[in-house]
């Protein structure tokens, strides 16, 4: 399952390296910057989320979930500026602030999971 998690994670590095370098030069001010971002920004934190749950820094289901829900909160984001700026359409109402809010989760949930692991 790591494995899994740490591979879908190093696509989105790869596609937040694609989606930064196209904001800055084939559609600026689309969005896919920001874009770009959030993908760069959360795909080494998955990538250290797992290296913790292996390492017993944070507690395994709890460090799962919040990968999972990590991954999927920026697949939202990123999506849904991405379909945006190349179709001019959404992915489905509110989705960008819906993956804000994933990602919000997982970030809150790594905190439970790390502090759970204090206690074992």
């Amino acid at each position: 399952m790591l494995q899994v998690l740490i591979g879908i994670a190093a696509l989105f590095g790869c596609i937040g390296i694609i989606f930064a370098a196209a904001g800055a030069h084939a559609k600026p001010g689309s969005g896919l910057d920001s874009a770009g971002h959030m993908l760069l920004f959360h795909a080494p934190a998955v990538i250290a989320t797992c290296a913790a749950i292996v390492s017993g820094l944070v507690h395994r289901p709890l460090g799962i979930g919040a990968a999972i829900l990590l991954l999927l909160g920026v697949a939202l984001f990123s999506g849904d500026l991405a379909l945006r700026a190349y179709t001019g359409h959404r992915l489905f109402p509110m989705a960008a602030p819906t993956g804000g809010m994933v990602m919000i989760g997982g970030w809150a949930l790594l905190a439970l999971a790390a502090f759970l692991a204090l206690r074992s």
